[in-house]
């Protein structure tokens, strides 16, 4: 029961989105403020129910698509496992609740989480991703407003230098974790005739298109000096994180997309847990070692 129930609201990515809202959390947090535990899993519940029904009504949505996909063919709703009915009722429930947690906690917070959920379940599936091969791009834009939703529940300024650090390091992430993904699966998107880059313009193209946000990614968190306040802990960090993701992607390129793809892969997840989670280390380090 749990495995579906996980399945069905994708508990691998959620995880990933709670700790991307937890960077968010951490860097918006004001020290001169006192630390509630409370508070802090309120936020991480909002949150969790938010992503799961926004991740659960996205199954409801496709289910017929699952269909003719091997990989997610055995997907709860697509194998019969659970009605849509059933997953459309799962999916409100938990979007209903998520907001309204954080509607308690922030205003501004719950609104982002609004508006990620319209544009992921509204415009992204229902008329990008089907449609367009480029629809990861826009697409990556409710990807990355969870450690937005983050920053939002302790700083309702998220047009600060910091809160777009924290936006653009996991917007720009996502098409190199999207799009390595999609080489790998390419004859599932083919099957659903889902227009991705390696589909509709090949791998050598879908390639350049990786290294192209890449090393835009990197050099964003490159940057992070001039986003927010750094000391020893950016460059003890980024630099090393950055060339090893640069390194794994020639390697990955050189191949053709046939070797390294698993290690590019992940180097590109580690890589943005550590560069969201530099400012925390940075903001909250002086609880722990005087500053240099």
């Amino acid at each position: 029961m749990f495995k579906t129930y996980s399945s069905l609201t994708k508990f691998g990515i959620v995880i990933f989105v709670l700790l991307a809202g937890a960077a968010g959390y951490a860097t918006g947090f004001q020290i001169e403020n006192s630390f509630s535990i409370k508070h802090f899993l309120w936020f991480l519940g909002g949150l969790y129910f938010l992503s799961s029904g926004s991740l659960a009504l996205n199954q409801v949505q496709e289910y017929k698509l699952d269909q003719k996909m091997p990989r997610t063919s055995k997907r709860p709703i697509a194998s019969g496992k659970i009605t849509p009915t059933a997953g459309l009722i799962l999916s409100f429930t938990f979007l209903f609740v998520g907001i309204n947690m954080l509607f308690e906690l922030s205003s501004v917070a719950a609104y982002v989480g609004i508006a990620s959920v319209a544009l992921y379940n509204g415009v992204y599936t229902m008329y990008w991703k089907p449609k367009w091969r480029f629809a990861a791009v826009p697409g990556a834009i409710p990807g990355a407003f969870p450690v937005t939703i983050g920053y939002a529940v302790n700083n309702p300024d998220i047009f600060n230098s910091e809160s777009i650090y924290l936006f653009l390091i996991m917007f720009l992430w996502q098409m190199p974790h999207f799009w390595t993904l999609a080489i790998k699966l390419a004859d599932d998107y083919r099957l659903g005739g889902v227009p991705t880059l390696p589909v509709s313009l090949g791998v050598p193209k879908t390639l350049f298109h990786i290294g192209l946000y890449t090393f835009t990614y990197c050099g964003v968190a490159i940057a992070s000096p001039f986003f927010l306040h750094t000391s020893w802990v950016y460059a003890a960090l980024v630099f090393p994180f950055a060339f090893m993701l640069l390194k794994e992607f020639f390697r990955f390129y050189r191949s053709e997309g046939k070797e390294r793809w698993l290690a590019f892969f992940m180097w590109t997840n580690i890589s943005m847990l550590v560069f969201l989670f530099i400012p925390v280390i940075d903001k909250w380090s002086f609880l722990f070692i005087e500053r240099v």
